[in-house]
């Protein structure tokens, strides 16, 4: 059975998906984006404000499904220019720590709403 994770602590869905599903166990969430949750808003700022933004809403998203950024297995990264990598790692370190998610980091051309990160990430659940 899937259960529908819902937070306001996180951003809210913009199309028409969950903001994260957990079954048998697994956590897996949507795409996050440096969206405030209480405004919707796009947060100002470099990339490091931005991947601010994410790591904390998915940080609370995870903390709604029962689960925490220590039981993440995997992350895949959507950012929209790789010289943005060293920058994101830096920010990525403070929020996961050894033993680090198995990750993906792609650049993309585009990303919702223009941000400049997006990220998703399967967990255990707790």
């Amino acid at each position: 059975m899937k259960n529908v994770v819902k937070t306001d602590k996180a951003p809210q869905a913009i199309g028409p998906y969950s903001q994260a599903i957990e079954v048998n166990g697994l956590v897996f969430t949507s795409g996050v984006v440096p969206l405030d949750p209480a405004t919707g808003n796009v947060v100002e700022g470099d990339i490091k404000v931005q991947a601010t933004r994410v790591f904390d809403s998915m940080k609370a998203l995870l903390e709604a499904a029962g689960s925490g950024t220590d039981e993440v297995v995997k992350t895949t990264v959507f950012i929209k220019d790789m010289n943005d990598f060293a920058a994101v790692n830096e920010i990525y370190a403070t929020y996961f720590t050894e033993a680090f998610p198995a990750r993906s980091c792609v650049e993309v051309a585009r990303l919702p709403k223009d941000v400049l990160i997006e990220m998703e990430a399967i967990a255990l659940k707790k």
